[in-house]
């Protein structure tokens, strides 16, 4: 056997493990790599959210998603707006002075709780144990509703109710009114959920 078909056969197999290994590598260097991207459903989740309010009719709710939770945004009528005079006195908190940076920004602290008084953007979770409270913006007497009801939302599991600002009512086992979440409007039609940086 002559020397160069040795140095034939080492390199040949020099080159077969060196790529071996380059690829084995490659393959645990990847997935470790990966990880310190976000996905794309955790850039979803986090990101804030543009969304078209020029379909909602006066009276309606229209529900999206920012960072898994149900974001409602309630175009309130001349009379549900009024309504949130005449219950001031019955609310735990009307001025949204409890946990104030947590559930309500500087630009929502008045009595509608929003930036334009029609809109109502809330995030659609009960201050108690999680639960999403049902619509009940009727007037009037109904089932687990007071007599004098002046329309808002009820927490089918333990019996909160909230007005149509998302502030909770006194005596009720939510401590707290419904959080709004940063929100700022990028034209009549167009609002951004989860970014305020122009409010």
């Amino acid at each position: 056997m002559s020397e160069t078909t040795v140095d034939t056969g080492k390199r040949t197999w020099l080159i077969a493990s060196g790529c071996a290994g380059v690829a084995g590598g490659a393959a645990v260097a990847v997935p470790f790599i990966s990880t310190f991207s976000p996905s794309e459903r955790a850039k979803a989740a986090g990101a804030a959210v543009e969304v078209d309010i020029s379909s909602i009719k006066p009276g309606e709710k229209l529900t999206v998603e920012w960072r898994g939770k149900p974001v409602w945004i309630i175009r309130r009528t001349p009379e549900q707006l009024e309504a949130l005079k005449k219950v001031e006195a019955q609310l735990a908190d009307p001025q949204s002075q409890r946990n104030p940076d947590e559930l309500t920004p500087a630009y929502a602290r008045n009595q509608m709780r929003s930036i334009k008084p029609e809109f109502f953007v809330g995030v659609g979770i009960c201050s108690h144990l999680g639960c999403s409270p049902s619509d009940k913006f009727q007037m009037g007497p109904q089932p687990s509703l007071p007599d004098d009801w002046q329309g808002g939302f009820l927490c089918p599991c333990h019996g909160s109710t909230f007005d149509m600002a998302g502030r909770v009512y006194k005596n009720k086992p939510a401590p707290d009114n419904l959080e709004v979440p940063p929100h700022m409007y990028l034209s009549d039609s167009r609002l951004l959920i989860g970014e305020d940086k122009k409010a």
